[in-house]
């Protein structure tokens, strides 16, 4: 893929994050993609991706992925981003708590014939599980 293919991807992911749209998201990954996640562990298939977007989609009101650094290295890739939103669903048995969550994802990816072939998801899941409430973080010495 030449860089601007990419980069077009790469739009159509951020379009599809701010529509909010979970197939449109799916369909940046190859069919038999897979996506390595600390929340959904290790997701193979495009419909199971598109489950997890759904969860993510539904849990967080209003969403908002905010990329910040793409860095292009043939088929590789990595994107480092922010997500913001508030925990309004349900997140992996987590009942709605009201609560604002923001973190820095960063994803690497390797690109097969214009999509996602395997995503590698690196965050702080516990802190967004102290964010959401259901961790308190440790009191300062």
């Amino acid at each position: 893929m030449t860089r601007a293919e990419v980069a077009a991807l790469f739009e159509r992911r951020e379009a599809a994050w701010k529509a909010g749209d979970a197939a449109a998201l799916a369909a940046t990954h190859t069919l038999d993609g897979v996506v390595i996640s600390p929340t959904g562990g290790v997701l193979e298939g495009r419909d199971e991706i598109e489950r997890v977007y759904r969860v993510w989609l539904n849990a967080f009101n209003g969403v908002t992925f905010m990329p910040d650094d793409l860095l292009i290295d043939g088929d590789r890739v990595v994107q480092i981003a922010r997500l913001r939103g508030t925990h309004t669903g349900e997140f992996f048995g987590v009942a709605a708590t009201g609560r604002t969550i923001e973190m820095t994802v960063a994803l690497v990816m390797t690109l097969v014939d214009g999509f996602v072939a395997e995503e590698r998801r690196i965050y702080d899941f516990t802190g967004l599980l102290v964010q959401i409430g259901v961790l308190r973080a440790k009191p300062g010495a």
